[in-house]
């Protein structure tokens, strides 16, 4: 029988084995007052901790896109946290891009995610790609350029061959990163990176994690983009009441880090939390991976 204190040995010597690890933020620009308040707190509270950078996604329309330019200059500027935006090309024009990421340069900014974005409603093409903002990007200036990848798929793909033929492309642009599509089973991640290393996909592949803090929310991310939700999360959830957060917060944190204990015994040094602007589950599973502020 293993006693309790070779039980906290074991427990220590995994945990040290994981300290080794960055991980990075991603936020959203805010809509409201309150949420501008909510942002910025979790902004302070993770900053500490060191991450390899934040990131700050990116809106389809012109305001959404003014507050992102706005969180990543200040992130930039009052952190010491590299700020990372997102830049997206399906409604900029390529001068309006250079232009954008020109700005981002003279700021001191020296990373972009590099993303095609949503198609608006009634257009079903476009002239752009993220290859082609990659591209675009490296002409401007050596950015470090991170894209997306998507471990089951991006829900336009024709098939899982193709999606991984597009995330070549990307790297053969000048990407250097790709961040993933959150998802659930450690597995899915880790035949995604054989699959991209068998393509000769030369990227260091991030896996996203997402510390469930809203089932409903969860269940409609993961219906529009192409996300499984196993059936031992559902049951993890089953019978709690909404406003139980506690419990829920607790569930969620559990889950992501078990996530990551996995996929830090394959190999895996780099993971990149979708804060939903909240920083109370990323912070907690930072810190028992021996992240400290």
């Amino acid at each position: 029988m293993v006693s309790f204190a070779q039980g906290i040995d074991a427990l220590n010597q995994s945990l040290s084995e994981l300290r080794d690890i960055d991980v990075s933020f991603e936020f959203f620009p805010p809509k409201s007052q309150q949420m501008e308040e909510t942002l910025w707190k979790s902004v302070e509270r993770l900053a500490p901790l060191k991450p390899a950078y934040m990131s700050v996604t990116y809106g389809a329309n012109s305001g959404e896109r003014d507050r992102t330019h706005d969180v990543v200059k200040r992130i930039h500027q009052q952190t010491g946290v590299a700020a990372v935006p997102h830049l997206t090309c399906v409604d900029a024009s390529k001068e309006e891009l250079r232009q954008i990421a020109q700005d981002y340069w003279d700021t001191g900014i020296r990373r972009i995610v590099a993303l095609r974005g949503d198609l608006p409603k009634g257009v079903d093409k476009t002239e752009m790609y993220a290859s082609d903002l990659v591209a675009l990007l490296k002409d401007v200036a050596d950015f470090d350029i991170s894209v997306a990848a998507y471990p089951e798929k991006h829900p336009e793909a024709r098939n899982a061959q193709f999606d991984l033929l597009n995330l070549k492309r990307k790297a053969e642009a000048g990407a250097s990163e790709a961040i993933t599509q959150f998802f659930f089973d450690p597995s899915v991640f880790l035949r995604f990176r054989d699959r991209a290393a068998a393509a000769g996909i030369d990227l260091d592949i991030v896996p996203g994690i997402l510390p469930v803090t809203n089932y409903q929310t969860l269940v409609k991310f993961a219906g529009f983009t192409n996300v499984h939700v196993p059936g031992w999360l559902h049951k993890q959830f089953e019978g709690l009441h909404e406003d139980d957060h506690t419990t829920r917060n607790l569930l969620g944190a559990n889950i992501a880090m078990e996530q990551v204990k996995v996929l830090a015994q394959e190999g895996i040094k780099h993971f990149h939390f979708y804060t939903l602007n909240r920083s109370e589950l990323s912070y907690a599973i930072c810190h028992m991976l021996g992240a400290r502020g």
